[in-house]
């Protein structure tokens, strides 16, 4: 059931459930609906390249859980999102339900999109910032490059780049990215 804050009536998960599947990723911030039309081929294979390095990175050591879009994650009752990618470290995998995540994944990972790169590097940033993500990576594949934020006590910051190499307090170091490109 939506809820109503200040005046102004917010979707929650129970209403993004009823949306029809169109093939278009649909995702609710701050209780307003936003979509996204399906992903291009060459989005598609930079995330299952980037799936395949999160995965020998984390899944296959047992770490943690790599998943892939569509896969909902409820941060809060009016912020549903589906990220490119996700990382949930197994001592968080309560968080991992039958259908959704609910609550903050410890790395969110977004490929920008050349319509509208505003939206993953402003709108879902404040989002992600305020949700308590770990980590959370900006891809870039016309510029090929990858942004990281990484939670500090003063929330996610921006860690200096470096070149075709991502370092990541979550995998707790450094790794390499050129051969995703």
């Amino acid at each position: 059931m939506a809820v109503v804050v200040a005046g102004k009536r917010k979707l929650t998960y129970t209403e993004y459930a009823l949306i029809p599947e169109d093939r278009n990723r649909h995702e609710i911030i701050d209780g307003d609906h936003y979509v996204s039309p399906a992903p291009t081929i060459y989005h598609q294979e930079l995330a299952a390249r980037l799936y395949e390095l999160l995965r020998t990175t984390f899944g296959s050591t047992g770490r943690g859980r790599v998943l892939f879009a569509p896969v909902d994650v409820e941060l809060t009752e009016t912020d549903i999102v589906q990220p490119d990618l996700l990382v949930v470290m197994a001592e968080h995998d309560s968080i991992v339900t039958r259908t959704r995540i609910i609550g903050a994944p410890d790395l969110l990972v977004e490929i920008l999109s050349p319509s509208n790169p505003r939206y993953d590097t402003v709108l879902k940033l404040e989002l992600y910032r305020r949700a308590g993500v770990g980590e959370y990576w900006i891809v870039d594949p016309e510029e090929r490059q990858v942004t990281v934020y990484a939670r500090s006590e003063q929330g996610l910051v921006e860690l200096p780049p470096v070149h075709g190499e991502v370092t990541s307090p979550l995998v707790g170091g450094t790794v390499a990215i050129q051969q995703i490109w």
